[in-house]
């Protein structure tokens, strides 16, 4: 797919840019760590942006990605981040995005890494690929189960889980890579189970976080679980771990809470929350269910009225998502709005603009595009 021709932004001169490193081609931009962009950004008090893909299964696909980021890049986001598939089903296309993303719009790159189900050897690849590309940030993942498989595995002698991945690049690369790390707000939905399993009434800390699946089951992750859950993200934080990006969540005092115990447990990192915008009822729908998200009853009354209008699904979506953002800013949880896009910019720049953060206008081209074709996500939404 490197023979995509990538779209060039106004202000930029025209050129190619081999990933491979041969030839003519772009000179990659000074790249920055994350933490020390928000330490600066801190100093002005100002809010900042930064955005999430993933990589297309098909040409057409990345095509449009490369036209979007080159749109999106305009606003300036302190930094873009892309995924890494399950067992590094994707590693090379998301290293071609990054090194890509970085050397021809001169974005700084946090390129995400899951490490369970592949090799040492090849997660040092990616790490050796992204040094040679100019990124200096890793989000460290364990990472879901390649499709097809339910759990997923440690390679013999490879990775458990993220903290191995953490204490492997600070052993063997230093300082040189900046460093995020997930959290969960709500818990890991490993630990997310049953209320009925926990055999006692729900505490009041509990009730606040209960969830409720498609077939009516109510779960949660139980006080004892949590605890460890903040414990584990203590210690990846502890073993080099700068930023926490949180999964996505729509409960705003789920995640104030959980920015509250953050603190309560001496964590002094900043904490990004993750904000994925209801585009589609379906897709909501899965998602929460895909991810043991709670849904605020209010929320879910909404989504339920508007079920058959989907322009009036997108339009709520977006009302809510810029009601979500705005609440965290005035409340002076976080500085940092971090957008899951889903390779999609319209709602995310609609966003951003209710917010006062838009440079320009709101593109008018409408998004048609199934960006998730082929993929895991697909799976989800479809």
């Amino acid at each position: 797919m490197s023979s995509v021709q990538f779209p060039t932004p106004a202000g930029t001169e025209a050129g190619r840019w081999c990933p491979d490193g041969t030839g003519s081609g772009y000179h990659v931009a000074t790249s920055e760590k994350i933490i020390d962009k928000i330490k600066r950004k801190a100093e002005t008090g100002k809010p900042f942006v930064s955005f999430e893909y993933f990589p297309p299964r098909t040409a057409e696909g990345v095509a449009n990605l490369y036209d979007r980021i080159a749109r999106m890049a305009s606003q300036e986001p302190l930094f873009v981040d892309f995924t890494w598939g399950a067992g590094g089903s994707t590693c090379e296309l998301t290293l071609e995005l990054c090194t890509t993303v970085k050397a021809k719009y001169g974005l700084d790159v946090n390129m995400h890494m899951t490490c369970t189900n592949q090799a040492v050897e090849k997660v040092d690849l990616g790490l050796l690929g992204a040094i040679q590309g100019g990124i200096r940030n890793i989000c460290a993942l364990r990472g879901d189960p390649p499709l097809g498989q339910d759990k997923w595995e440690a390679e013999a002698g490879g990775f458990s889980c993220a903290l191995d991945l953490i204490k492997h690049i600070r052993e063997k690369y230093g300082d040189y890579f900046g460093i995020s790390v997930s959290g969960y707000p709500e818990g890991h939905p490993d630990v997310i189970k049953p209320v009925s399993e926990l055999g006692r009434p729900l505490t009041e800390r509990e009730l606040k976080r209960v969830m409720t699946k498609a077939d009516g089951t109510q779960c949660v992750c139980s006080d004892e679980a949590y605890v460890k859950e903040m414990e584990y993200l203590k210690a990846k934080v502890d073993a080099g771990g700068e930023v926490i990006i949180t999964q996505l969540f729509y409960d705003v005092e789920v995640f104030t809470q959980f920015a509250q115990d953050c603190k309560d447990y001496g964590f002094t990192v900043p904490i990004l929350p993750g904000i994925m915008v209801i585009q589609a009822y379906g897709g909501f729908k899965r998602m929460a269910g895909f991810c043991m998200t709670r849904v605020p009853e209010e929320l879910a009354k909404k989504m339920e009225e508007l079920k058959d209008d989907a322009e009036g699904v997108k339009a709520f979506g977006i009302e809510y998502g810029a009601q979500t953002c705005q609440t965290l800013l005035d409340r002076g949880i976080c500085q940092g709005l971090h957008f899951y896009t889903l390779n999609l910019e319209k709602s995310t720049q609609t966003i951003m603009s209710k917010l006062g953060l838009l440079k320009g206008t709101v593109g008018s081209k409408a998004e048609s595009e199934n960006t998730f074709a082929g993929t895991l996500i697909d799976t989800v939404l479809a």
